[in-house]
């Protein structure tokens, strides 16, 4: 067993997906990788996510010390910038590859039909 943050995994595996798995945390990595967003930059960016999945989702990343949560108040609206935190950015090559791998079965095993 391993334990990182409180929390136990039976294998590095399962610590990685742990981090990353489900079905929104990878898709909101791989869109903060190349600059900070803002919440609704994120939503437009991924609109099949609901609001309250997405607000879930993004504080498990800012809890698990993955993306980090800046907020500008020096000026009115509230302003809160989202970003990959240096051990997130350790995340860029896993991320970079599991999305190469997905072109890879889309072209390879898609449904003809669909195409």
């Amino acid at each position: 067993m391993y334990k990182v943050k409180g929390k136990e995994y039976p294998c590095c595996t399962s610590v990685t997906m742990g981090i990353i798995g489900g079905k929104w945390k990878s898709v909101i990595l791989i869109h903060l990788i190349d600059s900070p967003l803002r919440y609704n930059e994120l939503r437009k960016l991924i609109p099949t996510v609901t609001e309250r999945t997405l607000s879930l989702q993004l504080k498990k990343l800012e809890e698990d010390g993955v993306i980090s949560r800046k907020v500008y108040t020096t000026k009115p609206p509230l302003k809160v910038e989202y970003a990959l935190t240096d051990f997130g950015k350790t995340l860029i090559p896993i991320l970079i590859s599991i999305a190469e791998w997905g072109d890879f079965v889309v072209e390879n095993y898609s449904d003809k039909k669909n195409n």
